[in-house]
């Protein structure tokens, strides 16, 4: 299905949903199909098409993929907690080298202008010489945390034993790991915090480790629209992260960790003036180069993004050109034709999601109580259900209902057959889903232990 099908399909679905006010699902006449739409379906970046008549916007609830619209003039960097970029760095066995060799590439006759904050798996007993290590090897002060601590530019953080930390309102938050040892994941849950906090400034790198710590923590600073670099496996001691984190198809740069440094000064120059705020310098201009990535996109990968939000595919855009170090979109188009790989990495940027068990827990709590046993009412046992959730991601919600449906049926203490279809325009994350290999992020965001 293109995109342009899907638009008209949801279109067509939205003005027949049932349940909870209209915000639930939609049971289709013609092949007894119940269709989620709200929950599991969703647009690049969380938008829906421009349409054609215009209306005031409404908000909408959360979805598989990230729901943050852009719909009103706040930059969602002006509206973060810095005005600087802030750089967290993970790393595991094989760390210290690799952090040794990252600082060794910061330039010693200027500052960078930004914040590091480092996150290392450390035994509970641990002493961590990382502080005098780095210290060694920058001009910038070196700190080991203590809670609360405000993070300033041109400094680094580093993460003391038995403990994870989080990142919320300029500061650093330390709390006692939830998880024994061995299965806690530092690095995934400071990822998480600075890309809630910081959105589109935030910026992860994976080093050297054993494990796939890290690998969620990037998915959500992708989704919100971060930057996202990784160490060569080749150049590590471990190469089990960073493999990791390459596999999920969401990396900007692979690089040995002395090139990181310059990488990081270019991009942050690109998309940020001199007091941290966007530069929003492109614009919609006659001579047609938005369209031209429109018939570039559709050639490769046949989806129509021609009507999606511009504010959105304008920002999409950017960050790949500030990637790229491209100034102009005439040049960027040009880069496109001599390179189908960026074709494809611009068009995973545009459908970058973030999705979680049981995401909504409102909404989530309506099917479980209202929608799901009035879809058995009256059904004699052994009967058929089939459940489509279109824009299924990497498949967290459908099996979140493939859970509830199976738990009523237990509860029923009858036999019913329940087929769930699951589709979306991500064949990344079609390939993801279907392994059925998942763990949520936390107890926290979930609303049970899958």
């Amino acid at each position: 299905m293109t995109l342009g099908s899907w638009c008209r399909t949801v279109s067509l679905v939205s003005n027949h949903l049932k349940w909870h006010d209209g915000k639930i699902g939609y049971n289709c006449d013609c092949c007894d199909i119940i269709i989620f739409v709200i929950l599991c379906s969703h647009h690049p970046r969380g938008d829906r098409p421009m349409a054609k008549k215009k209306a005031p916007s409404k908000s909408k609830p959360k979805t598989g993929r990230d729901s943050s619209v852009e719909t009103s003039a706040t930059d969602p960097v002006q509206a973060s907690g810095s005005s600087f970029p802030i750089i967290g760095i993970g790393a595991s066995a094989g760390g210290l080298v690799a952090f040794e060799a990252f600082f060794s590439g910061m330039p010693t006759d200027t500052d960078p202008g930004m914040a590091f904050v480092l996150v290392q798996h450390l035994a509970p007993d641990h002493k961590s010489i990382l502080t005098d290590l780095i210290q060694r090897y920058t001009r910038m002060k070196v700190f080991e945390v203590v809670d609360g601590m405000v993070v300033k530019p041109n400094c680094t953080y580093i993460i003391p034993p038995n403990r994870d930390m989080a990142f919320i309102d300029g500061a650093l938050q330390l709390l006692e790991p939830s998880a024994p040892r061995g299965q806690r994941l530092p690095i995934d849950f400071f990822f998480r915090s600075l890309a809630q906090d910081q959105t589109d400034k935030a910026i992860g790198i994976v080093l050297s480790g054993t494990g796939s710590d890290g690998t969620l923590g990037i998915r959500a600073i992708k989704g919100e629209g971060g930057l996202v670099l990784v160490q060569t496996p080749e150049t590590t001691e471990y190469d089990g992260m960073p493999r990791s984190a390459i596999g999920t198809g969401l990396v900007d740069y692979e690089l040995p960790p002395t090139e990181m440094p310059s990488k990081l000064i270019l991009y942050v120059k690109q998309m940020y003036d001199n007091h941290g705020l966007h530069k929003s310098h492109l614009i919609i201009k006659p001579d047609n180069s938005l369209k031209k990535i429109f018939i570039l996109l559709r050639g490769q990968t046949s989806h129509d993004f021609s009507q999606y939000k511009p504010s959105t595919i304008l920002r999409r855009i950017e960050r790949r050109m500030a990637v790229n170090h491209i100034e102009s979109m005439e040049a960027y188009v040009k880069f496109l034709q001599q390179t189908p790989s960026e074709v494809a990495a611009l068009f995973r940027d545009l459908l970058i999601g973030v999705t979680n068990f049981f995401r909504d827990p409102e909404a989530f709590r309506i099917l479980e109580e209202q929608v799901i046993p009035k879809l058995f009412s009256g059904k004699p046992a052994g009967s058929i259900l089939r459940v489509w959730t279109p824009g299924c991601s990497t498949g967290e919600e459908a099996y979140s209902l493939a859970i509830l449906f199976q738990e009523h049926i237990e509860a029923l203490k009858q036999s019913y057959k329940v087929q769930l279809f699951a589709t979306d325009i991500d064949s990344n994350a079609i390939a993801t889903a279907g392994m059925a290999f998942t763990r949520p992020p936390s107890p926290q965001t979930s609303r049970r232990n899958v």
